[in-house]
């Protein structure tokens, strides 16, 4: 079994026009994760391991090990926006795994 880890960081700037300066200027891709007893949280991947990620087909149906603020948190994931045309990664979802 393939394991999966991901360094993430808190994301306090929320909304369409702070996710296109996260793409465009810090090269990051913004995403959520969501599900549990937690409130949802905003946060943003370095866009070369989303790559990475998305390029096995097992990522899709594995538990990736999010390490965020010093937490670690176990989701799986749950839905993911491709640019149409592009086909980058412009924003994921991911489910807390109990």
């Amino acid at each position: 079994m393939t394991e999966f880890t991901l360094n993430a960081e808190v994301r306090s700037d929320l909304g369409k026009g702070a996710s296109r300066r996260l793409r465009r200027n810090a090269n990051l891709v913004p995403a959520i994760i969501y599900g549990g007893d937690k409130e949802p949280q905003s946060i943003s991947l370095q866009f070369r391991d989303v790559t990475k990620l998305v390029e096995s087909d097992a990522a899709f149906s594995s538990v990736i090990e999010l390490n965020v603020a010093g937490s670690v948190e176990k989701v799986t994931i749950k839905a993911m926006q491709r640019h149409p045309a592009k086909n980058f990664v412009m924003h994921i979802d991911f489910l807390r795994s109990n």
